[in-house]
């Protein structure tokens, strides 16, 4: 069946047509592709259209799609049973690397999401501080808990709400949301609030409203404030963690967090989630401590099998400089392509992740980038889906170049964006 066949077929029983919202092109208009395979860094529809992936599953696929080491583990593992229900060896060797390869995790807990992560570090926070209030920041989408639901990016940004129905006024009115980059907000926040914040999160590097680094002392200014008010810090990292390096980045910028949420990338594109940090807060997490967490399908073997496979993969080959320098060489040639067709829009790009925002101006926000013209990138996006590359359908996500990559791909991208351009 074609992909507009099967689409028909979908909205009929799923809502939407889709399982989830960014997966629609309800922010790019026309209908969404359907996918029958992928190899490396590219995928193939079922319309028999061959594409390359610059969405890469939304960036856990560092190493691209059925990658041979991680399907022989994938394929291992669910042979000897997918799922037990009870511990299982590879659990705790996944537990020890991630904390050998993160050198501030004392100790971690699986999950099988990253919005699962992200609520098992809120609650932990609040139980072992006693304390009530969370710090987040505008545009930044830490899962789809309904009180984390409140000034979020990704998919409800790219669908122009910024909150969600059903989401209760009691369930938001804890979160108190300063600007993303913004220091003195955070600084007036805790001076008023102080006592009873139990958290202080945040994406370390946003990547929900588009890519937005942070600025320079933005996030050791955070660590600083937390300690201050007595209050935990949280870098939500499951897109960051492991994507800029074989290890967070916290650990790579120098400031350390004191629990970390990691997802999509540590199982190797398989469903899982983590969250770990220092030993003291760990501990009151049951059956140690007050704080209940549980999970039937935490460390699943096959999602850890394919986790260990990747993050061995990660040490032997150290993909990282290589997929920065494809990014680099490719935001480089597609911004000097803008320049010369006088368009509004430029790359911005960090190690292997970059966003094309159809806006001059620099984007250190959410306010900068909603000033992005979403129109513009529509007719972006489907003029390089016709020339066969395949971004993330939003203005307000994230690309990325896997270690599958090639420079022949990163041609044929800047050739096909010049074209997009020229026509714009």
């Amino acid at each position: 069946m074609t992909s507009k066949e099967l689409f028909e077929r979908a909205q009929r029983v799923i809502p939407g047509g889709v399982n989830s919202p960014v997966r629609a092109f309800n922010a790019v208009g026309g209908d969404p592709v359907y996918v029958s395979q992928g190899q490396g860094s590219h995928m193939t529809t079922v319309d028999g259209i061959e594409l390359i992936d610059f969405c890469s599953s939304w960036g856990p696929l560092i190493f691209g799609h059925a990658r041979e080491e991680v399907i022989d583990a994938i394929r291992e593992a669910s042979a000897q049973g997918t799922s037990f229900g009870t511990n299982t060896p590879r659990e705790v060797e996944f537990a020890e690397c991630l904390c050998d390869m993160i050198p501030y995790m004392d100790m971690v807990r699986l999950v099988s999401s990253g919005t699962e992560a992200v609520m098992t570090a809120l609650r932990l926070a609040r139980g072992f501080t006693g304390r009530n209030k969370i710090v987040k920041f505008d545009g930044c989408y830490h899962g789809h808990a309904d009180y984390l639901l409140v000034a979020a990016g990704s998919g409800l940004l790219t669908g122009g709400i910024t909150s969600s129905a059903g989401v209760s006024p009691s369930a938001v009115a804890e979160i108190l949301v300063p600007g993303y980059n913004d220091l003195d907000a955070v600084r007036q926040i805790t001076g008023e609030h102080g006592n009873d914040i139990a958290a202080i999160i945040v994406e370390p590097v946003a990547g929900n409203m588009g890519l937005v680094p942070p600025s320079p002392g933005f996030l050791a200014g955070l660590r600083e404030l937390a300690d201050e008010c007595g209050c935990l810090l949280i870098f939500d990292e499951v897109i960051t963690g492991f994507r800029l390096g074989p290890t967070t980045y916290g650990a790579i910028c120098g400031v350390t967090p004191d629990l970390t949420c990691l997802g999509k990338i540590i199982g190797g594109g398989m469903p899982i989630g983590a969250v770990g940090g220092r030993e003291e807060i760990m501990r009151s997490l049951s059956p140690l401590g007050p704080v209940y967490q549980a999970g039937t399908l935490s460390g699943n073997p096959v999602a850890v099998a394919a986790g260990l496979t990747t993050m061995k993969l990660i040490r032997e080959e150290d993909p990282y400089p290589a997929m920065a320098a494809l990014a680099k060489r490719l935001t480089e040639e597609v911004n000097a392509s803008a320049r010369e067709g006088n368009v509004e829009m430029h790359c911005a790009c960090l190690g292997g992740m970059f966003t094309p925002f159809f806006s001059n101006e620099d984007v250190t926000d959410l306010a900068a980038a909603k000033l992005s013209n979403t129109k513009a990138h529509a007719a972006f996006f489907h003029s390089m889906l016709e020339q066969g590359c395949y971004l993330p359908p939003s203005q307000f996500e994230v690309a990325f170049i896997s270690a599958a990559h090639t420079d022949k791909d990163v041609d044929s991208f800047v050739a096909a964006a010049r074209t997009a351009l020229n026509s714009a």
